[in-house]
């Protein structure tokens, strides 16, 4: 059991080694990301080691010292930044997106889920087709129950509406805010969405947002046109689901 556990723990990759995947990972989005994370790391030592020099004596090399490690962290925040923007760049216009924004949430004192609540799937799509769908995605928090619409707008609309109707039922009161997902007028772009949610002012407390999240839970999941054994948030057939039939 003992070896077992040590061998787990041998196959973790170390730090440099996350770095470096997620490097890879993020370079087949942005090809110019090494040149981005060389720069910023360039000038972060050129002004650190410069400041070291104005300064004379011993803080010459202390500074050096400093340039060092504060330079791979100059790039290392490149990387997550220009990381995430070409992430959301390619969810942008992708079925699901919001569901996507939604997954780092939890880290941050919300209930969130990438599969969405509602789904209103467009009857004259392909089989598997789930561009032209429309979904509604929940996520809840201090601030209350924020539903994110995506998908064609006036469908989006209606079944934001069921589904605050369905919210208040079971949890009367609380807060209910509708986005629809879009770059039009008075949308929510994909990118913004973790920012806006993290912004909103608190209205409950931990234990209220607990309560809540498990009434929420009683509303169960999909209720709406979804083809039997569609992960609509994938937009392919669940195979696992058809043959439970």
């Amino acid at each position: 059991m003992a070896k077992a556990k040590e061998s787990t723990e041998e196959k973790k990759p170390g730090r440099f080694a996350e770095i470096r995947q997620g490097y890879r990972a993020i370079k087949q989005l942005d090809g110019k990301i090494g040149w981005f994370m060389l720069l910023a790391a360039l000038v972060t030592f050129a002004v650190i080691v410069g400041i070291g020099f104005l300064l004379g004596g011993l803080w010459r090399w202390y500074m050096v010292l400093i340039a060092i490690p504060a330079a791979l962290l100059a790039a290392t925040f490149v990387m997550n930044r220009r990381g995430n923007k070409a992430m959301y760049g390619v969810l942008e216009g992708q079925a699901g997106a919001a569901g996507a924004a939604l997954q780092s949430m939890g880290r941050r004192g919300w209930y969130a889920s990438t599969e969405p609540v509602a789904v209103d799937v467009n009857r004259a799509s392909k089989p598997g087709d789930m561009s032209g769908a429309a979904m509604v995605f929940r996520a809840l928090g201090r601030p209350g129950v924020v539903l994110l619409g995506e998908g064609p707008k006036q469908r989006v609309l209606k079944l934001l509406k069921a589904e605050e109707r369905k919210t208040n039922r079971v949890a009367p009161g609380v807060p209910v805010h509708l986005w629809v997902v879009g770059d039009g007028e008075g949308e929510v772009k994909v990118s913004k969405i973790s920012s806006k949610l993290t912004r909103m002012r608190p209205v409950l407390t931990k234990d209220e947002a607990s309560v809540v999240n498990k009434r929420l839970k009683s509303l169960g999941g999909l209720r709406t046109g979804v083809p039997a054994g569609m992960d609509p948030t994938r937009a392919r057939v669940d195979r696992k689901a058809t043959r439970g039939k």
